[in-house]
């Protein structure tokens, strides 16, 4: 009996997708970085040895030092003592839980392999921006030093969201990280215009988000990040001027959790107790829910002012007695993120 072949072909779909990550993954033509013999430096080239000076007077040593293969920029391996290193004020919070998981997997592997980055500051003293656990499980484990990248760039302090990969980051976490940061820069550089820290600061409403996660960390943002997505944009106005206009935002988005907080108390009276409720809830509420966004499209479909009016309104008049079983069953199938 004759078999039928089956054809070794992909399908047009799978060609597709083939196609597209091959198209995603092309390399770049133009090359940059330094070439291989113009990267290693000496600890006395006048590109470190001001950092190796302070590395000594911090009670470590110089290790190595290159021109890192980016944009050429110069780093300083060195061990420091873990006294001398803190983490930068704005990180997200230590989590007991993390550091203890990471101090039993370095000592079960033998090796405490990577680095912090270090960035000198006041009084022989350094910031890591993103080490925090890493240095926290050096310390449960007893290190007297621990292995850095120095830098003499100052900004890689306000880079956490950029360069923190040893603990993903949830929502709460790159939110209260992110409104910390635009305090100390605020103070910092009183005359810079919000704009200018867009890509420290990685999305608008991570601003919005923050100032109400620093006074309630409880608080869903999951819920409203899509509709804030829609309608915050960064502002051309200073840090501080900003931050003002976003603590009225704030304020006026807390007041409408309030009020969604008492239709998800009467939705679960009426027998409702899905965990997506305020996701079902805000999504109703929401002035702009039906906008389509493009990628083209750089103003928001309403001022965010207008459509916080808008949703307390629509909260205010919200009908319990028009919800469905199916509308919930809609939600917890589409949501995402947070619940």
């Amino acid at each position: 009996m004759a078999t039928r072949k089956t054809s070794a072909k992909a399908s047009p779909k799978s060609r597709k997708e083939k196609n597209r990550i091959r198209r995603r993954l092309t390399p770049a033509k133009a090359h940059r970085g330094p070439s291989g013999a113009d990267i290693p430096l000496s600890f006395d080239h006048p590109d470190v040895a001001h950092l190796s000076s302070l590395v000594r007077e911090s009670g470590g040593q110089p290790i190595g030092a290159y021109r890192e293969p980016f944009s050429g920029k110069p780093i300083l391996m060195a061990s420091l003592p873990l006294a001398a290193i803190e983490p930068t004020p704005f990180q997200r919070d230590l989590s007991p839980t993390h550091t203890k998981r990471l101090a039993d997997r370095i000592g079960q592997s033998g090796c405490f392999l990577d680095p912090l980055i270090a960035i000198p500051t006041t009084g022989g003293q350094w910031w890591t921006p993103n080490g925090r656990h890493r240095l926290a499980a050096g310390k449960v484990l007893g290190l007297q030093q621990v292995t850095v990248l120095a830098s003499p760039d100052q900004s890689l302090a306000f880079r956490i969201l950029a360069l923190n990969t040893e603990k993903a980051h949830n929502l709460r976490d790159r939110s209260l990280e992110v409104i910390r940061m635009a305090r100390e820069l605020a103070a910092r550089h009183p005359r810079a215009r919000e704009q200018d820290f867009s890509e420290n600061f990685e999305s608008p409403e991570l601003l919005t988000l923050g100032i109400i996660y620093a006074e309630d960390k409880r608080f869903g943002g999951g819920a409203y990040q899509p509709f804030l997505r829609k309608v915050d944009r960064f502002l051309d106005r200073t840090l501080a001027a900003s931050l003002a206009q976003r603590q009225n935002w704030a304020a006026r988005l807390a007041e409408i959790d309030t009020m969604v907080k008492s239709i998800i108390a009467g939705l679960q009276k009426r027998g409702f107790q899905s965990p997506y409720l305020r996701h079902y809830v805000v999504a109703r509420i929401n002035p702009v829910r039906f906008h389509r966004a493009k990628k083209s499209d750089t103003a928001p479909p309403m001022p965010i002012a207008a459509a916080l009016i808008r949703m307390a309104a629509s909260a205010r008049k919200f009908d319990l007695a028009a919800v469905k079983s199916e509308d919930l069953a809609l939600v917890a199938a589409v949501s995402g993120g947070e619940v």
